[in-house]
């Protein structure tokens, strides 16, 4: 941590924790993360966990069994002096429910609590709008953004505005492309000083696309409940084998000089991520560091001298590749390994997978089963490494192998 930053504000944010009508493991991790955050509060010079934020998806289904066991928990581990806000948004909005109108009636009656929502914290103005017709946004939520950001600017223009809604913005965080909605963007352009949380994606909070800045400053705000990932190439699909693995908070800080700081927090093993993410000037765009240019400045990811690639449980038609993880900064985000024929330098296989960086331990080697291949046959396996930002791995991992 910077000792050289001293906050004045500190406020936790989650997203997608999807309680359900039975007791299931994400109760557990929501209650853990608010008693993580208090515990590094309490380690702090300045002990305060100022407010709670969550972001939509906070229930499967919406039902009352779901939003009051929801109340239950933040009654049960929220302390005195910390402002709780809830947004809601497609699955609090379930027709099995009900629809729209009776979450919302719902939500105000167990949670006595407005959808939209503009408040002054620490005198840091914090806004948070609820979707509508799923996760859409209507003339009169964009006219409340509108207006809410107005006051805010006029208040302090050099202050953060933290504003909240559960879809991306789209073309902004990790996830956006597939998750993201567009209605906000001419009002939100406006204000460069704005600090947008999302979620909705399911994408990690550890990847560094997750957080993104151009014409303002925007940033994935994770799961509690399942990963999802935005690469269509993998051979799993979207979502990975260790999805489960997934319980992920942030915890925001604020200085008497507008500084920010966001911490990426992994609940189930109560560790701290990379270093957090710096916004030193959140109204000057021209000091913005997590741009679309790490697209060029990046470096390639590269196999350490010591990597090996073995290849096991051959069959007559399929085996396992086992290979060290390549290294970069922060870590690889997945790999393509290439099979080909080695009598004719036909290629036989190509199968992507990502190097389950969204895990805080983080495996050391990959194993990944290569299927659909000719019996007695010599093949040549080779892996190289991609990062998040493009690049490909000069070098790669090589073996050879012959099915049975």
């Amino acid at each position: 941590m910077d000792k050289k930053f001293n906050p004045i504000l500190r406020f936790m944010v989650v997203s997608d924790v999807h309680y359900k009508d039975e007791h299931t493991e994400v109760r557990d991790r929501f209650e853990k993360a608010i008693k993580c955050a208090y515990k590094y509060a309490e380690s702090c010079e300045y002990k305060n966990l100022d407010a709670l934020y969550v972001v939509g998806d906070f229930a499967t289904s919406g039902s009352e069994i779901q939003m009051k066991a929801f109340k239950d928990s933040i009654d049960k581990n929220i302390k005195e002096g910390t402002d709780v806000t809830l947004t809601l948004a497609s699955h609090e909005f379930s027709q099995a429910n009900g629809g729209e109108e009776a979450a919302l009636e719902r939500f105000d009656r167990i949670f006595n609590m407005a959808p939209d929502t503009h408040k002054v914290i620490n005198g840091f103005h914090f806004i948070g709008v609820t979707t509508t017709n799923g996760c859409r946004f209507n003339d009169q939520k964009i006219e409340f953004a509108s207006k809410s950001l107005r006051e805010a600017a006029n208040d302090d223009p050099k202050k953060p505005i933290f504003f909240f809604q559960h879809p991306h913005i789209t073309d902004t965080v990790y996830g956006s492309i597939n998750w993201g909605e567009d209605e906000l963007i001419p009002t939100l352009v406006n204000y460069p000083q704005v600090i947008d949380f999302s979620g909705h994606s399911h994408a990690p909070i550890n990847d560094p696309r997750s957080i993104h800045q151009k014409h303002f400053t925007s940033v994935g705000t994770g799961t509690l409940y399942y990963f999802e990932l935005d690469e269509f190439d993998k051979v799993y699909g979207t979502i990975p084998p260790d999805k489960n693995e997934a319980a992920q908070m942030l915890i925001v800080e604020a200085d008497k000089d507008n500084r920010v700081r966001i911490y990426t927090y992994d609940v189930l093993t109560e560790n701290f991520f990379a270093p957090p993410w710096e916004i030193d000037e959140p109204s000057n765009p021209e000091s913005f560091k997590y741009t679309d240019k790490r697209y060029v400045t990046a470096k390639a990811p590269y196999f350490p001298a010591q990597s090996k690639l073995d290849v096991t449980e051959i069959t007559d038609n399929s085996c396992s590749v086992t290979f060290t993880q390549a290294e970069d900064e922060p870590f690889v985000n997945g790999y393509d390994i290439y099979v080909y024929r080695k009598s004719d330098n036909v290629l036989r296989r190509k199968v992507c997978v990502w190097s389950s960086y969204y895990l805080y331990n983080m495996p050391e080697t990959v194993t990944q089963l290569i299927d659909d291949l000719d019996s007695n046959t010599e093949y040549i396996v080779k892996v190289y490494a991609n990062s998040f930002w493009k690049t490909v791995s000069a070098d790669c991992l090589s073996a050879v192998f012959k099915t049975k």
